[in-house]
């Protein structure tokens, strides 16, 4: 089995490793450079055609990707601690969660991200500058949304630090890379990046 990493800010590889640090997991691992585009390079387009990370070789040679697919594999494998939710209910709210996380958080950033940032500039052209600068405020109103339903609870899904905490916390910390912080009327969202941030997964 191999990981195929990539340092921070890439929001997806570190979800993995924030997940394998909560379950107390150690996979052998290879890093590569987004910067230099080893990402793209033949040998690991063999590994993942789409030319993205995370990747997980398996033992049989298959190749699974998509941070929260490599994560359900372990879970499966290793189901204490429940990260994806106890019993039926709880797994289906912690996947809705995490497809909210995904759908109206992580799209809009991408945008923005992919359309506006200096360093994508090289890789996406044309930009459209003025679609990726329209995106922040979908982006903003999704951060809005987290703060709302996080009122009167400590953590995403209302029952536990579960993958929904891990893919919004991976989300917010790109956003803020990506110029766009939580803002300081957010109180509750500010105070669960705080909680969440603190645990000694997130520097993983």
């Amino acid at each position: 089995m191999l990981f195929y990493d990539a340092v921070n800010p890439a929001p997806n590889p570190r979800r993995v490793r924030i997940y394998l640090a909560e379950k107390g997991l150690s996979v052998p691992s290879e890093t590569l450079s987004i910067v230099a585009g080893e990402h793209k390079s033949p040998a690991f387009l063999e590994v993942n055609p789409l030319g993205q990370i995370p990747a997980l070789k398996l033992d049989d040679g298959d190749v699974l990707t998509e941070s929260v697919s490599i994560c359900r594999l372990f879970e499966a494998e290793h189901p204490e601690p429940a990260l994806f939710g106890e019993g039926p209910r709880g797994q289906a709210e912690v996947d809705m969660w995490v497809r909210r996380a995904e759908l109206r958080m992580m799209v809009p950033l991408s945008m923005v991200w992919a359309h506006t940032h200096p360093f994508t500039a090289r890789v996406v052209r044309p930009q459209y500058t003025e679609f990726g600068e329209s995106q922040r405020p979908r982006v903003i109103a999704a951060m809005g949304e987290f703060d709302r339903a996080l009122a009167a609870r400590e953590f995403v899904d209302g029952k536990g630090y579960s993958m929904a905490d891990i893919v919004l916390l991976t989300i917010v910390d790109f956003a803020a890379f990506v110029g766009i912080a939580i803002p300081d009327a957010m109180a509750n969202l500010k105070a669960w990046h705080d909680r969440v941030s603190a645990r000694p997964s997130a520097q993983a």
